[in-house]
């Protein structure tokens, strides 16, 4: 039973992202109405609420009774087995300045755990797709997380919470990232930086305290890929966290990245007194 809804909530998953996705493109750097959000800078355009609408409309018309959590809408249904999380666009901020990086994400989690993530980058028809226990995939090719002998030599994306702003701790962290690998990306974009991990185009992540409703999709698309999903004490990451440290990467630098945010975090000296090699 549950095989089968997973079977069938892939299929609607993937046709919602697909749809809301075009509509999504469609509008891309043109005059949208944009709202300010919260109090941390964020911001939600008329795009967030059109490709919402979409994805909830399919979602509930296959799965009436199923507890769905969206960006902008809330919490609706009843609680039960079975929850989607829905990120209708992932990257709004990009979105509203012309920047072309930006998803549409979709989680399954059964019992608080993930069994399925939907993440489709509409500007070059990128679509994701992990089930757990079943690989993760983008366009129909498996997905693998890259090993490198050398992970500093390599490219980590940093992931923080809109709330964490420049906490001190968080501040120390990011800068000796930054120095201590060959390259650190943000995008704002959080669902696309596990796509790149999973497919091999990152060699880890740091994420400081950054729940929202992409992030289970991310981690099963990077567990599925095989790679490692831990918490900074070095405990594999399950489950649900409303407050989540994590490190994300191949299961051989497990010790490289945990001894890299420990050090980060006890670090003192400014990141600008640090010297950067190989740089490119």
């Amino acid at each position: 039973m549950e095989a089968e809804i997973i079977r069938q909530a892939k299929e609607v998953a993937v046709n919602a992202v697909l749809k809301a996705g075009q509509i999504v493109k469609e509008h891309f750097d043109q005059t949208a109405v944009i709202h300010e959000k919260g109090s941390f800078g964020d911001v939600v355009t008329e795009m967030d609420f059109r490709a919402e609408e979409i994805i909830l409309q399919e979602i509930t018309r296959a799965f009436p009774d199923h507890q769905i959590t969206s960006e902008e809408s809330g919490l609706s249904g009843k609680e039960g087995d079975w929850l989607w999380m829905v990120d209708p666009l992932d990257g709004t901020n990009n979105y509203a300045i012309g920047l072309p990086v930006f998803s549409l994400c979709i989680t399954l989690l059964h019992r608080r755990e993930a069994v399925l993530g939907v993440i489709y980058e509409p500007m070059v028809n990128r679509l994701y797709v992990a089930v757990k226990n079943e690989g993760a995939w983008c366009n129909g090719q498996r997905m693998q997380v890259r090993k490198r002998e050398n992970p500093a030599k390599g490219t980590v994306g940093w992931i923080q919470g809109h709330q964490v702003q420049n906490e001190p701790a968080a501040v120390r962290l990011k800068h000796y990232i930054d120095v201590k690998f060959k390259r650190m990306i943000r995008l704002w974009a959080p669902s696309l930086q596990w796509c790149m991990l999973a497919k091999g185009d990152l060699d880890g992540i740091v994420l400081y305290n950054s729940e929202g409703d992409d992030l289970y999709a991310g981690v099963l698309m990077v567990k599925e890929a095989g790679g490692l999903v831990i918490d900074f004490d070095g405990n594999d990451f399950v489950g649900m966290n409303n407050e989540p440290y994590i490190i994300a990467c191949h299961p051989e630098s497990r010790e490289f990245f945990l001894q890299t945010v420990r050090e980060g975090l006890n670090s003192r000296e400014p990141a600008a007194c640090q010297t950067r090699t190989g740089r490119g």
